[in-house]
């Protein structure tokens, strides 16, 4: 095998890894810290986050998260109240506490674990 062949299998290689496990760290701001930035994060959308969740305005939350992720199909307004004050208190530092009303409302923790109020065992999706 010559030097030009290994060299693009290992460009490959690490190519794969990268598209097959990205950065812990993105995937993060799914799973409940509050302090890293999602993909779809600007300073606009930020602001306009924390004010939904400041005032409890779960109709601005719903706009601001457009049906994105798991997490718009499991909060509603009934629940909203419970997601803002868990958000509240992952800001404050306290994750036991929020990751307790996150798993009360069937949303996955960072180990990814949680089912879904009422949808079953989340199998079958």
């Amino acid at each position: 095998m010559n030097k030009k062949t290994m060299l693009l299998g290992a460009t490959a290689l690490v190519f794969g890894g990268l598209v097959m496990f990205p950065s812990p760290k993105l995937a993060e701001a799914y799973r409940g810290d509050p302090n890293v930035q999602g993909p779809n994060c600007t300073p606009e959308r930020h602001d306009a986050m924390t004010q939904a969740f400041e005032s409890g305005d779960y109709n601005a939350w719903q706009e601001q998260m457009q049906g994105r992720g798991r997490v718009s199909e499991v909060i509603n307004e009934e629940n909203f109240a419970q997601f803002a004050e868990a958000h509240k208190l992952a800001l404050e530092g306290k994750t036991d506490e929020a990751d307790q009303i996150r798993q009360e409302l069937g949303l996955g923790l960072r180990d990814g674990s949680g089912q879904g109020r009422h949808k079953g065992n989340g199998m079958g999706r």
